[in-house]
């Protein structure tokens, strides 16, 4: 047994400090960025944001309307070979959306059928998901799979440190994401104990994959989990992360799933965790006898089009870069000064909890 003492620190721990800035307003910002990778030969444009691979965000209806702003949608595992046919015959932007598989051999099965039908070809990006990225048969699920896509975009985690984000671009990821139980929906700290501070999480692992460079590209991190706010999304670009992931805050809306549920004369939507009681017992029909839940169900407050908060989202964004002097998104981290702060934030959409 050891104890670490040096202090990790979450998004609500931190302030940016403002810098002196040459910029006139807020619409010079620029979000978009052209990424190189070192693994994938593609090369990709676009909002580096992307939805949590959830069954209320991970959707077609995402895709929809989240492409047009060169966003990706991560799909959540649940969709069939027969779906995701039937979606394409209308849909092809492989550049915003990814697939999504697990470990499990009728994971790789159901990815050779999709193969097989002609699909792969709408996905610039494959996210290998585990919530315990740090298993060595992972290791080896990555290296299968980039034998069997070497020109696909890989991502690949979850992890908090930075020796396994190493072993894991190494391995074949060119993208690894970063967070252990940081969700809101998620409570794998809450039951097991283990996780680290997200912000501390994105720095460390953004610093050694970023050392990881080839004539090509270099590797990179998604920042998974943990941002309440617009705020949360702009720290951990300061922070090192070249993509955001996030599940809640692409929740909610009308274009998000979920049942719309009335309490207490306010309307809500369905959020639950994807190894939540209800995700287990619908996706899987039960929770096995060895495991425990580790995410929770929620009523997310109903917010209406998502449209506008992507427009306050790209506003928050740019105006982040105003204050610390950004004039590209990719300047984040290197106008960065973080502040600690002695209290936490409040949140100012609280999701009402089913209990579950």
């Amino acid at each position: 047994m050891r104890i670490e003492n040096e202090i990790k620190l979450d998004y609500s721990d931190v302030l940016l400090r403002p810098k002196r800035s040459t910029l006139v307003s807020r619409k010079d910002v620029v979000l978009e960025r052209t990424l190189k990778f070192y693994h994938s030969k593609k090369v990709w444009t676009g909002i580096p944001i992307m939805t949590a691979n959830m069954a209320t965000c991970g959707t077609f209806d995402m895709a929809k309307v989240l492409s047009p702003y060169k966003i990706i949608t991560t799909f959540h595992k649940y969709y069939t070979v027969e779906e995701f046919t039937e979606f394409f015959k209308d849909f092809d932007q492989p550049d915003y959306v990814a697939y999504t598989l697990g470990t499990r051999p009728e994971d790789f099965e159901k990815l050779s059928q999709m193969n097989t039908a002609g699909l792969m070809k709408h996905f610039s990006f494959i996210c290998l998901d585990i919530p315990n990225g740090y298993l060595e048969h992972f290791l080896d699920r990555i290296r299968e799979l980039r034998n069997l896509y070497p020109e696909h975009i890989i991502i690949a985690g979850n992890v908090v440190s930075n020796e396994i984000t190493e072993e894991i671009i190494l391995a074949g990821a060119d993208i690894v994401k970063v967070g252990i139980g940081p969700g809101s929906a998620c409570t794998t700290r809450r039951m097991t104990g283990v996780g680290y501070p997200q912000l501390s999480a994105v720095i460390e692992c953004a610093d050694a994959a970023h050392g990881i460079a080839n004539d090509q590209g270099h590797g990179m991190v998604i920042a998974d989990g943990g941002q309440q706010y617009p705020s949360c999304v702009a720290k951990a670009f300061c922070a090192g992360a070249d993509f955001n992931m996030f599940g809640s805050m692409f929740s909610g809306y009308d274009q998000s799933a979920g049942e719309v549920v009335e309490r207490d004369g306010k309307k809500y939507k369905e959020y639950f965790g994807s190894s939540s009681n209800k995700a287990l017992e619908k996706f899987y029909g039960k929770k096995a006898a060895h495991r425990a839940s580790e995410g929770r169900e929620v009523l997310m407050p109903y917010k209406g089009d998502i449209n506008n908060f992507i427009q306050d989202l790209f506003g928050a964004l740019r105006s982040t870069g105003t204050y610390i002097g950004a004039r590209r998104l990719r300047e984040f981290s290197k106008r960065t000064t973080f502040i600690r702060v002695n209290r936490q934030l409040t949140t100012y959409l609280e999701p009402f909890d089913t209990g579950k």
